[in-house]
């Protein structure tokens, strides 16, 4: 039997008193503090009570994967917040000084302040982004923030309390006229932080004008969300969960394709009864889940945990979709791996599974092009080298053409930009057309700024 949870939130403030950190020395909590002051912090109880194994931390995944340490940050970092803390700075000068490392910690990576901002009539369309030209991301405002941080999160920028660096729309009426005027788009896919942390009501703002006359073009409605991991009781026990699960039916009837967009980073995740009971529930719906992680260095930089992963995920009816690199930005020093290494654990895990599990693409980089996959590495014409495709790209014109980078022999290279063009070639086929893509964007945006 399912017992209700009530969810509860930790904070930076919660830190001195969670009994579970006990385990730890004093050091170690504050330097989880340090962190935290730079890095958005956030647990809750079914995390801190179900899937950490406070047997095993500081080592253990799920522990990792929401509580900081002092590596999360550059040294120099660290130190300046070190000092800050402990010679009893204002508040007001401990959040310049975090103010000031945010910036230096790549807040936004992939173009997504300049590059991705789309425009109606001369006007720049506020919480939305349009990369690739069948897909457009809406960001809710009232569903940016998780139900837990997690450390290396990509989009940590969207929960420090800048607002220039947030993106959020705080109505809907201009992101629908957008849709009306792009026909191509077949899908949207409501992001965030996590959509699924609004409310039923707040929810159906964003989805529900979808599903009325004016927008036959959009096929796919996709929601990215982490509560499958972190709180499951959303879709089982919470006031919300029967409604949403009949909102998530009335997608379906409607005739658009629902896709749930998990992101899960470990198997634990998914090992408990209430999550599994969550994704029989969505799946009931007539929505498909798709899963989707970064490998991420101390929490599933292991072959064997993927396969467990994928082949678990596969039994429940989940569909593994992604295999990401960890973004440039945030504590990407910390958690990065290099390709060649991303890569020989993506094909170890991709060996032990069946072709049903073989759905998952990459090694993929979602960069500032597009997203690029580590397709092999091969020895051609005497020279060792990745072979690199992409899966997505600005340009759709770019997708499977196959490109060459020389290999990686002193495993520095964790980014698509840490790449040199192989065979001598001096740029990437796609660089020429990029730099004048991006630059007709940039003057756009900034025009309009202005």
């Amino acid at each position: 039997m399912i017992v209700p949870k009530k969810l509860k939130f930790y904070g930076i403030k919660d830190l001195e008193n969670l009994p579970q950190l006990r385990k730890l020395s004093e050091e170690e909590r504050f330097s989880i503090k340090v962190a935290a002051h730079v890095l958005p912090f956030r647990a809750n109880n079914y995390v801190v009570e179900e899937l950490i194994n406070w047997n095993n931390v500081p080592n253990d995944p799920m522990f990792k994967l929401t509580f900081m340490n002092s590596n999360m940050l550059l040294p120099e970092h660290y130190d300046m917040m070190y000092r800050a803390l402990t010679n009893n700075h204002s508040s007001n000068q401990i959040k310049e000084l975090a103010n000031e490392i945010r910036y230096e910690l790549n807040p936004h990576p992939a173009g997504q302040l300049t590059a991705n901002i789309p425009m109606l009539n001369n006007e720049i369309v506020s919480g939305v982004q349009h990369k690739y030209k069948e897909t457009v991301l809406i960001f809710p405002s009232s569903g940016q923030t998780c139900h837990a941080y997690c450390t290396f999160c990509f989009r940590w920028a969207q929960f420090v309390g800048m607002d220039d660096l947030k993106f959020a729309t705080k109505e809907s009426m201009q992101f629908q006229a957008y849709l009306k005027e792009h026909k191509e788009v077949t899908d949207v896919l409501i992001t965030g932080g996590d959509p699924m942390v609004m409310s039923l009501a707040k929810l159906k703002v964003y989805i529900e004008p979808l599903l009325k006359p004016g927008f036959e073009h959009i096929k796919n409605i996709r929601i990215g969300t982490k509560s499958l991991s972190y709180w499951p009781y959303k879709y089982v026990t919470d006031r919300d969960a029967e409604g949403l699960l009949k909102f998530f039916e009335k997608i379906v009837n409607s005739g658009k394709h629902l896709a749930f967009m998990a992101h899960v980073n470990h198997w634990v995740e998914l090992s408990t009864d209430i999550a599994k009971e969550a994704v029989k529930k969505i799946r009931n719906t007539g929505a498909e889940i798709r899963s989707q992680s970064p490998l991420i260095k101390y929490i599933n930089d292991d072959s064997e945990i993927w396969a467990k992963m994928w082949k678990e995920q596969v039994e429940l009816g989940i569909i593994p979709y992604y295999f990401f690199v960890a973004r440039d930005t945030g504590a990407q020093q910390y958690f990065k791996i290099p390709l060649a290494k991303a890569f020989t654990i993506y094909r170890n895990a991709f060996k032990k599974v069946s072709g049903l599990v073989r759905t998952v693409r990459g090694p993929s980089m979602s960069a500032t092009p597009g997203k690029v996959a580590i397709e092999g590495i091969a020895k051609i014409n005497g020279e060792k080298v990745f072979v690199l495709n992409f899966i997505q790209a600005r340009n759709p014109e770019w997708v499977k053409q196959p490109f060459f980078a020389k290999y990686d022999y002193d495993n520095s290279a964790a980014w698509l930009d840490e790449l040199t063009p192989a065979f001598g070639s001096e740029k990437f086929f796609y660089e020429d057309e990029l730099e004048r893509m991006i630059d007709r964007k940039f003057e756009r945006v900034k025009a309009e700024a202005i």
